[in-house]
């Protein structure tokens, strides 16, 4: 029997079946039994689905616990099973592509032998998974090598991971026609049915030839050689077992035929899965990921909330940035600065980024100018007068920001969530400059906001859980994926990054060579090496930072414990007077603002040829720093959860990917947490005691637990 909660079946009087899934189909799919037990009595099949934006349609708690191959190898053959079936029906099959077609559900597609889309600007069409750390396991990478030739199908689907609009869907090759609606897209597909009695996929018939040619052709010979330097020069020396094993499957499943391709791609993907970088990237994007884009800290009770005017304060790179994504999202947003014209300079920002939108076909003309007569520049704040969603943007600087919100209370709503776009600064302090206390809290953005998807919520101690409540509302409403932290200097991504700058900075003044230094950082798998990422932050934000966080430590009758990255950038800035890019001199040299290598000077003031440290102590002294510092903000109450833990680190900080974020990595480092306790005495011994474990990490060692779950926890530890 058809599972009707799952597939809908719609016979039409012509012949024609429409199956509407509702699911993916299954291993042993009744709708594909049903198809081959009445061929008779079917003209030809059309399959939608009322899905949007599946990715991987996989068992994930499956993959996250097999260990063994042959029952991992035997999943992968059950789930393409049905979709090798259906292909082979002898009646023609459309997939009418509507929503987002993405992984599996694409799969699915490319075992049709027509696909029809519909052009919409918001859809996506392709195969992500190499971005996940997965292999395509339902024949993606069979048909797609098959459809559009070997380079092709690598270089623009299988390892790029690329997500098309349907027209360069269409120009790719993975459709095969567009339509205006789904009811022209129904139609045409019905068409197509009736002209195509008798299809077979291009592959099953006599002669077959990949097209370009096979790998042993003089054209194929030639170009892939060039793609594993391609790869290792896009991983930059990182983890990446997952595009080793598409580009494998992919050359070796073009020597032979379909079926033996098939089997070909189930074992890449079986040696993927039991790799702990898949498994890493599995619990981060397909478990972690969900349930904090999902708002699973807000507090329940509380009616959903929709923002609808907001004052963003501070029309610098930030506050333009903050503008843009909430008019985008249907906001009205009034753009407040010092001056109308600052204010008139910040909206050009989103001026900019919509003409760039409308020359990509990602916006119509009319959208763009819709989007951008949401946004209202001012030089006084008269004009945000019952703004209820109040986002501060100006500059690091206390007194500034609590003078400013003395007078922003004044003329927003009675009810308006008041938000400070601080990364350092205690929330809890800034908030003596309001009445309601109980409304404010921190909405920390990430540069460039209009590309960035973290939204990091600060809770202060008087702010209330209807607030919190109100702002992880808005935060998916703007299309952020929200993480909620506890109030503390720094948060948690700040205070967490800089570990990985410190330890990076420390290392130069040891002597060791800059240019490993950076390559250290590459490999290990961030997606900018420490030294040129902190001449884009500047050199002297870190500095007062710094020396706020001391004298914090200081006048609560603290010790503060110097690092060994200070001196190296007080010599810098005060000695060699390099601050950083925006200064045209910092770690780098710069020549007409753009980068020109590593400044010489490094080498002359610091360096001590011969001396050097095992590469991978370099490599993990940054990703231990990191991780380490994240189990303090968990013991201190600063984080609330593992799966925020490791979400904010990827998304926020560019903790790499690879390791499944900050607690994660030590989740499934060597020997789990035990390994890695037993690794930061090591390193702890070697570079000093900022490296040894907490106490709460060996008694998780030692208890044999882990870091995971979605456990909420609310409470501020002193």
């Amino acid at each position: 029997m058809i599972d009707d909660a799952l597939i809908h079946w719609d016979r039409k009087p012509n012949g024609i079946v429409i199956l509407t899934m509702d699911d993916l189909l299954e291993p042993g799919s009744d709708a594909v039994d049903r198809l081959s037990a009445e061929p008779d009595d079917i003209t030809g099949v059309i399959l939608t689905t009322a899905i949007k934006g599946v990715i991987d349609g996989c068992d994930v708690s499956f993959l996250l616990q097999a260990h063994d191959p042959a029952s991992v190898f035997a999943y992968a053959e059950q789930r393409k099973a049905p979709l090798r079936r259906l292909e082979q029906l002898g009646r023609p099959v459309v997939a009418a592509i509507s929503v987002d077609t993405l992984g599996a559900a694409l799969e699915i597609a490319l075992a049709c032998h027509h696909r029809i889309a519909v052009d919409t600007a918001g859809s996506r069409i392709g195969l992500p998974e190499a971005t996940l750390g997965l292999v395509p396991a339902g024949g993606g990478i069979t048909r797609t090598v098959r459809m559009l030739g070997l380079e092709k199908a690598l270089t623009e689907v299988l390892l790029s991971g690329q997500q098309y609009r349907p027209a360069q869907a269409l120009a790719v090759g993975l459709v095969d026609d567009l339509a205006e609606t789904e009811a022209e897209m129904m139609a045409a597909a019905e068409s197509w049915i009736l002209a195509n009695p008798h299809p077979a996929q291009p592959w099953d018939e006599p002669g077959y030839q990949v097209p370009g040619g096979a790998p042993g052709t003089p054209a194929v010979d030639a170009t892939l050689p060039t793609l594993v330097p391609a790869l290792r020069k896009r991983t930059k020396g990182a983890s990446s077992p997952a595009l080793m094993a598409i580009l494998a499957a992919a050359v070796e499943g073009a020597h032979v035929d379909a079926d033996t391709a098939l089997r070909l791609e189930s074992r890449h993907f079986t040696s993927v899965v039991l790799d702990p970088v898949a498994k890493n990237m599995m619990q981060a994007f397909l478990v972690d990921k969900p349930k904090v884009a999902a708002g699973d800290s807000r507090p329940p009770g509380f009616t959903r909330h929709t923002a609808h005017r907001v004052l963003v304060l501070g029309a610098g790179m930030m506050g333009a940035g903050i503008a843009y994504v909430c008019a985008q999202a249907g906001l009205d947003v009034v753009l407040a600065d010092l001056s109308l014209e600052n204010a008139q300079h910040g909206k050009d920002y989103s001026v900019n980024l919509v003409a760039r939108a409308v020359a990509r076909g990602q916006l119509t003309r009319e959208q763009g100018d819709a989007l951008l007569a949401r946004i209202t520049p001012a030089g006084d704040l008269a004009a945000a007068t019952g703004a209820d969603l109040v986002i501060e943007a100006v500059s690091e600087d206390s007194g500034l920001k609590r003078r400013l919100f003395g007078e922003i209370e004044a003329v927003a709503a009675a009810d308006a969530v008041l938000a400070s776009n601080t990364s350092t600064l205690p929330i809890t302090g800034l908030a003596t400059s309001v009445r309601r206390h109980e409304a404010f809290l921190g909405m920390h953005f990430f540069s460039p906001v209009d590309k960035m998807a973290l939204l990091e919520i600060v809770v202060g101690e008087r702010t209330s859980d209807a607030t919190l409540a109100k702002a992880i509302d808005i935060a998916r409403q703007i299309g952020k994926t929200p993480i909620v932290v506890n109030d503390s200097r720094g948060f948690f991504t700040s205070r967490v990054i800089s570990k990985y700058l410190d330890e990076a900075i420390a290392m130069v003044g040891e002597g060791l060579d800059p240019s490993s230094i950076e390559q250290a950082g590459l490999q290990a798998g961030y997606p900018a090496p420490p030294l040129q990422l902190l001449d884009e932050l500047t050199l002297t934000l870190p500095r007062k930072i710094r020396e706020e966080a001391k004298a914090a430590t200081v006048a609560v009758g603290g010790t503060w414990a110097e690092h060994g990255s200070e001196p190296v950038l007080d010599r810098l800035i005060d000695t060699c007077g390099r601050k950083g890019r925006s200064s045209g001199a910092g770690f780098y040299d710069y020549v007409n603002g753009k980068r020109a290598g590593l400044w010489p000077g490094l080498r002359e003031h610091f360096t001590k040829p011969g001396d050097a440290i095992p590469f991978e102590d370099m490599k993990e002294r940054m990703l231990f720093a990191e991780s380490i510092d994240a189990v303090r903000c968990l013991d201190e109450g600063v984080l609330r959860s593992a799966p925020e833990a490791n979400i904010g680190s990827i998304l926020g900080i560019g903790f790499p990917a690879w390791t499944g974020g900050v607690l994660q990595y030590i989740n499934t480092y060597r020997g789990g947490p035990a390994g890695f306790a037993e690794r930061a005495y090591q390193l702890a011994r070697d570079y000093g005691p900022r490296f040894e474990p907490p106490r709460s990490l060996v008694e998780l060692a030692r208890s044999g637990g882990h870091y995971g779950g979605y456990q909420v926890r609310t409470e501020r530890i002193p």
